[in-house]
C-alpha cells in the first residue's frame, strides 16, 4: 500500500497556541464533582505499587520455603542469575592506565591521588590512603561515597576514612559519577547546575532509554577500583572490606553482591525492602533501580543473601529515610541465610536512634566489624580526625575529569553504547507482526478486559455544541475524567474524533480551538485526561531525589522496576475509551485520534497494534525519535513518561510512523527533538532513515491554515 504521510513544520502549533477563553464560567473538572474519587491523581502510582507488591509477596512466599543450606544455594544461583541480567557484563580486559599524580605525607599516613580507566577514556579519581608505617600487607577498606558535590572529600566521610587508617587499615576512596571530580554538568559561570542526585538521574534516565540501568556504570568503577587494589603491592588481596552510607550504600550493597573478592560488607543507611521503600518515599536516583529487578523475582535483601556466609554487617538508623521497619525485615529474613551455612554470626545489624546519618556507636560498630574479620584487631574507638582540604586531595588540575582528562561523561558513553544497539536493530527484520511483539514486551502492555463502568457527570450548552462530562472507570476503582463535545447538528460524513491534549481536556476546549472548531464542523470530540494529564496531572512523586524539571522520573522507574512502562498503562487506558466510544456512537461511527506532545507515543504505539479502530491519526508536535533523547544532552524530561525504556533495542518511534502510514492517513505535525525544538530537514532525513536525499512527498512543509488543514484531514473521505 502507498505510504500515506503529511508532516507540516509549523510554530509551535495550533493545539500549544492558547486562545482567548470566552467560557471562564464553564467547570470543566469532572473529578471535582465525585469527593469519592478524588484520590485519582495518586492512583497511578498506587497502581504500579500494588503491582509491585504482588510479586514481592510472591518471592516472600518462596524464600519462606526454604530450610536447608542446599535450597540456599539453589536459591543463590538463582539470584546471581537473575542480578546478571540487570547488570549485564563488566568489562575487566580494558587497561586501566592508572596515573599517580600527587602524594601527601601527613599525620602518620600516605595519600596517594590519582585516576584510572574504569572504561576506556572513562575517567574515576580515586585517592589511596595508607599508614605509613606499616607490617606486611595492609587490610583495605573500599569506601564509597554517598550524594554530595564533594565526593569522599567531605569533611564526614574523610572522618571516617582518616579513623580507618589510624586503625592500620588502607583505604582507597573513589568518586561517584557526578560527584567529586566527575561532576558533569556546569552553567555558564562554570558552576555545578545540578545536584549529585540529579547529576545520577538526568543522564542516568538516557541509559535507561538504551536499555541499561545506569547502576551497571557505578559497578564497574568499583570493579576496577578492585582490579587496581590487586595491582597493588601494599595490599593484601584477600582482606578487601567494603562500606559507604546512602548512596554510598547503595554502591556497597551492590558491589559486595557483584564481586567474590570482598570479604566484609558494611552498607549503612540504604538497605530496606523495596515493599516500604514503594510504602515511604518511593523509588529514589536512578542508579538505585534496576530493571525488572522486581518482576525478576528480588528484593534488596537478596543483594545480601546471595554473599552468604561471607561477613556482613547491616548499619541502620532508626529515623532514616530508608525504613527501619523494612531493614529489620531484611535482617530477620537473611540472619536464617547464614545459619543455614553455620556462619550465624558472620551476619549482624546495628541501630541507632538518628536520621540519615553515621552516628558514633554506629562507626565504631563498623570499625570492630572490619577489625575482626579482616583480621586487624585494634581498638576501635573513634577518633578526632583534621580533614584535608578538597583541593589537597583532588587529583587532576582543576578539580574535574572531564576538563583536565576530556574524559568520556555517562551521557556521552552511554550515546556510543545506544548507537551499537541501533546498529543491531538495523540488521533484524522488522514486520507487522515482530513490531507487535516487540511493542507488547518492551512495554509491558495487556488488553484492559474489565470496561464495566460510565458515570455521567452533567451536561452544558455553548453556541453550537454541548458539553457533556463523564467519567470512566479505567481498573479496578480508577476513573478517566472526559468532555465530549457534541454538534447541535451533525452533518453527513461526521466522525468521532478522540483527542488527547498533553497540557490537558479543559485546555483543549478554548475558544477557536482546534477542539471546538471539529467540533462545529459536525464532528464529535472527545477529549479524555489520561494519566499525568490535565486533572490526573499530580501523582503521588511530588518529592524526592528524581524530580527534574518538576517530571516525577521516579514514578517512571516505579514501571522499570515491574516492567510496566507508563505508556503501557496508557494504552490501556485507550483500550477502556475506544470501548466507551463505541458504547456511546450511533452506528459504529469511523473515528480518528489526535494527539499533542509527550501524548502522540501512546498513540502511536496504541495505533500501531490496533490499526483497524482508526480511520485517521494526527499527531501534532510528535517526538521526532527515543533515540533523540539519549542524542540530546540537554533534553526536555517531559518527554520520559511517554517513552519506554529499551525499545530501541528492537524499535523506534519512527518505525511506529512508518508502520501506521501503511495503515492511515497519517499526519504529523512540526515533529520535535529531545530538546522540544522543531526538527529541520536534515534531522527528518535522518531519524527517518531517508540518507541524504530530499524529502519525499509525503512530507509536505507547510506554514499557514494549519487548523483549517487539519478540519480538512479529518473530514476528508
Amino acid at each position: 500500500m502507498k505510504t500515506r504521510i503529511s508532516i507540516f513544520l509549523l510554530c509551535p502549533l495550533l493545539f500549544l497556541i492558547p486562545f482567548t477563553k470566552s467560557y471562564a464560567q464553564d467547570d470543566l473538572s469532572v473529578l471535582s464533582t465525585w469527593k469519592y474519587y478524588s484520590n485519582q491523581p495518586g492512583y497511578l502510582y498506587k497502581y504500579l505499587s500494588e503491582n509491585a507488591f504482588e510479586k514481592l509477596e510472591q518471592r516472600k512466599t518462596a524464600v519462606q520455603k526454604i530450610n536447608t543450606k542446599q535450597d540456599w544455594i539453589k536459591r543463590q544461583a538463582f539470584v546471581r542469575n537473575q542480578l546478571k541480567k540487570s547488570f549485564t557484563n563488566f568489562q575487566q580486559n580494558s587497561p586501566l592506565n592508572p596515573v599517580i599524580t600527587g602524594t601527601i605525607q601527613r599525620d602518620g599516613m600516605t595519600v596517594e591521588k590519582l585516576y584510572y580507566e574504569s572504561l576506556p577514556h572513562y575517567f574515576v579519581s580515586a585517592a589511596l590512603f595508607m599508614p605509613t608505617e606499616r607490617r606486611g600487607k595492609l587490610p583495605v577498606i573500599l569506601f564509597c561515597s554517598g550524594h554530595t558535590p564533594l565526593g569522599f572529600r567531605s569533611p564526614v566521610y574523610q572522618h571516617m576514612i582518616l579513623n580507618y587508617v589510624k586503625k592500620g587499615f588502607a583505604v582507597f576512596a573513589f568518586d561517584p559519577i557526578g560527584q567529586g571530580e566527575r561532576i558533569q554538568y556546569f552553567d555558564s559561570d562554570g558552576k555545578s547546575k545540578l545536584s549529585p542526585t540529579k547529576e545520577h538521574s538526568y543522564p542516568g534516565t538516557q541509559v535507561f532509554v538504551a536499555g541499561m540501568s545506569p547502576a551497571y556504570y557505578f559497578v564497574q568503577d568499583g570493579i576496577r577500583a578492585i582490579d587496581y587494589l590487586t595491582t597493588r603491592p601494599e595490599i593484601d588481596s584477600n582482606r578487601i572490606g567494603i562500606t559507604g552510607r546512602s548512596g554510598g550504600g547503595t554502591q556497597t550493597t551492590y558491589l559486595a553482591a557483584m564481586d567474590e573478592r570482598i570479604k566484609a560488607a558494611a552498607p549503612e543507611c540504604y538497605v530496606t525492602t523495596f515493599d516500604k521503600l514503594l510504602r515511604t518515599m518511593g523509588p529514589q536516583d536512578a542508579e538505585q533501580n534496576l530493571i525488572s529487578y522486581i518482576s525478576n523475582g528480588l528484593d534488596l535483601a537478596d543483594f545480601l543473601q546471595v554473599r552468604a556466609p561471607k561477613p556482613t554487617l547491616m548499619v541502620t538508623t532508626t529515623r532514616d529515610i530508608f525504613s527501619i521497619e523494612g531493614a529489620r525485615e531484611v535482617y530477620e529474613e537473611t540472619k536464617a541465610v547464614f545459619k543455614a551455612f553455620g556462619k550465624a554470626d558472620y551476619f549482624s545489624m546495628v541501630e541507632d536512634d538518628d536520621g540519615h546519618a553515621s552516628t558514633l556507636k554506629n562507626r565504631e560498630a563498623t570499625y570492630a566489624f572490619f577489625q575482626k574479620h579482616l583480621n586487624n584487631p585494634g581498638n576501635n574507638q573513634d577518633e578526632k580526625t583534621v580533614p584535608f582540604t578538597e583541593e589537597q586531595l583532588n587529583a587532576t588540575p582543576n578539580g574535574n575529569v572531564f576538563s583536565s582528562l576530556n574524559s568520556e561523561t555517562l551521557f556521552s558513553i552511554n550515546k556510543k553504547y545506544s548507537q551499537k544497539r541501533v546498529v543491531e536493530k538495523a540488521a533484524t527484520l522488522l514486520n507487522d507482526k515482530t513490531l507487535v511483539s516487540s511493542i507488547t514486551k518492551a512495554t509491558g502492555y495487556t488488553p484492559s478486559k474489565n470496561f464495566k463502568e460510565i458515570i455521567f457527570s452533567g451536561r452544558f450548552q455553548r453556541k453550537g455544541y454541548t458539553i457533556e462530562k463523564y467519567l470512566i472507570k479505567s481498573k479496578d476503582d480508577y476513573m478517566l475524567p472526559v468532555l465530549w463535545l457534541k454538534p447541535l447538528q451533525k452533518k453527513t460524513g461526521a466522525k468521532a474524533v478522540l483527542y488527547l491534549n498533553e497540557s490537558g481536556k479543559s485546555e483543549a476546549v478554548a475558544s477557536g480551538s482546534a477542539a471546538e472548531q471539529l467540533v462545529l464542523a459536525g464532528h464529535d470530540v472527545i477529549l479524555p485526561d489520561l494519566s499525568g494529564a490535565g486533572e490526573l496531572s499530580k501523582t503521588y512523586m511530588e518529592s524526592g531525589d528524581a524530580i527534574i524539571e518538576g517530571v516525577p522520573l521516579n514514578l517512571w522507574y516505579t514501571g522499570l522496576l515491574v516492567d510496566k512502562s507508563l505508556v503501557a498503562v496508557r494504552m490501556e487506558e485507550l483500550d477502556c475509551l475506544l470501548n466507551f466510544i463505541q458504547t456511546k456512537t450511533e452506528n459504529k461511527v469511523p473515528v480518528s485520534a489526535v494527539a499533542t506532545g509527550t501524548l502522540t507515543s501512546d498513540l502511536a504505539h496504541y495505533a500501531t497494534l490496533y490499526s483497524q479502530k482508526f480511520d485517521k491519526i494526527i499527531l501534532a508536535n510528535p517526538l521526532v525519535s527515543y533515540q533523540s533523547i539519549i542524542n540530546e544532552i540537554n533534553y526536555v524530561t517531559r518527554f520520559i513518561p511517554s517513552t519506554v525504556a529499551g525499545a530501541i533495542a528492537s524499535y523506534d518511534l519512527p518505525d511506529l510512523y512508518h508502520n501506521l502510514a501503511q495503515k492511515h492517513p497519517l499526519m504529523l505535525i512540526s515533529p520535535v527533538n529531545a530538546s522540544n525544538e522543531k526538527c529541520s530537514e536534515e534531522a527528518l532525513r535522518k531519524n527517518f532513515n531517508l540518507k541524504n536525499s530530499a524529502l519525499p512527498n509525503w512530507i509536505a512543509l507547510n506554514d499557514s491554515n494549519s487548523t483549517q488543514q487539519l478540519i480538512e484531514f479529518i473530514t476528508k473521505h
